[in-house]
């Protein structure tokens, strides 16, 4: 997969679940699960509810969001 086939977008984190994945509001007012990037796993960078989040949306399943930015 490239990267041209995903799909960008901005949201809101809801809530924290297990394993690091989060429930993330998007601009749409839909609520995907989103989970980290490993290199944000890496940087030990901490996601709380309430954090403005970039996520990439695959094409083929729009219900899960990788989260690979924290504003």
């Amino acid at each position: 997969m490239t990267k041209e086939q995903y799909i960008q977008d901005h949201g809101i984190v809801k809530q924290a679940l297990p394993n690091a994945t989060f429930k993330v509001q998007l601009k749409d007012k839909s609520i995907v699960t989103g989970y980290i990037t490993g290199k944000m796993r890496m940087n030990y960078i901490q996601i709380f509810p309430g954090d403005k989040v970039k996520v990439h949306l695959s094409s083929y399943d729009l219900t899960k969001a990788r989260i690979i930015y924290r504003y």
